[in-house]
């Protein structure tokens, strides 16, 4: 048996994780990056990489982050494992919960159609509009990328000059203004790893302000979700079609919200704080879906 691990570096702390677990079973890790792929239509083999047929030799494959990329090479990337997919390959994470869950816009509108409780949110192309909402949105908002993560590019507004200023920049160079209303959450959110149709692990991470990234310099602190929570976090991995996701929730004085999920999570923080191996646990849900 042999599974395919396509990852920007094989020797990130997670791909060596999961390098670990899958030896651990005797089974054969093949790394490699999209760069490397070949696809071809009406002779094959279909995909390959290196001498390795993809379909043909590897039982199933694990995404790791994409990375960036031209709109073609993205598009490209995503085609191919579409293509995979229909030829019967397992594929974790499946490309259509990739593609709904790196558009914060849509994986929103997906959860709030779901009943899954999520901040309130507007998106525009103009900057007149956005600073009309705003307004709207208690003039205390986080302006975000639509596309991006760990934290990179998210900004706190609540002065109407700046939001004036950063709103007509944006719209300049013809960004997308995703604007989500502010839920005071304290210096702590949640972050529910979650693995299947359950939570195999669980944090806040505990910052010295509003952001809350690992990768921000946060610090992991292990918690044992609630039934609730941890409902929240499954049903929300379910909608958006994840089997390994990272949820991230925030506990609002309304209540707790998802304010968005990641379908390539990293989980080195996490695993600081959990005796749980996560690793193995990814590598236990494929073969289970393997053999189903």
């Amino acid at each position: 048996m042999k599974l395919g691990i396509m990852t920007r570096n094989e020797n990130g702390w997670c791909s060596t994780q999961l390098r670990g677990a899958i030896k651990r079973r005797n089974i054969t890790p093949v790394f490699f990056n999209y760069r490397q792929l070949i696809a071809r239509v009406k002779y094959k083999p279909v995909a390959s990489v290196s001498e390795t047929n993809i379909p043909r030799d590897l039982n199933a494959l694990i995404t790791r982050p994409i990375g960036r990329g031209s709109l073609e090479e993205i598009i490209f990337r995503m085609n191919l494992l579409h293509r995979l997919e229909r030829l019967g390959m397992l594929i974790i994470n499946p490309p259509l919960s990739i593609e709904r869950s790196v558009d914060k816009y849509c994986a929103l509108t997906f959860l709030e159609e779901r009943g899954i409780p999520v901040p309130r949110t507007a998106v525009t192309e103009s900057h007149e509009e956005a600073l009309k909402c705003f307004h709207e949105l208690g003039e205390d908002i986080i302006i975000k990328p639509l596309f991006g993560s760990r934290g990179v590019g998210s900004t706190r507004i609540s002065d109407p000059d700046v939001a004036a200023r950063v709103f007509r920049t944006i719209s300049f160079y013809h960004g997308v203004l995703y604007l989500q209303e502010f839920i005071p959450h304290g210096v702590s959110d949640i972050r529910a790893f979650v693995v299947g149709d359950q939570v195999v692990a669980a944090m806040h991470r505990v910052a010295e302000g509003w952001k809350t990234n690992v990768s921000l310099g946060a610090k992991p602190v292990s918690i044992n979700l609630t039934e609730d929570l941890e409902n929240i976090a499954v049903k929300t991995a379910e909608v958006i079609g994840c089997k390994v996701t990272g949820v991230d929730i925030l506990e609002g004085p309304e209540g707790p919200v998802v304010v968005e999920l990641n379908s390539q999570p990293g989980w080195r923080g996490l695993q600081s704080v959990t005796d749980d191996n996560i690793a193995d646990e990814i590598i236990e849900y494929i073969l289970s879906e393997l053999r189903a």
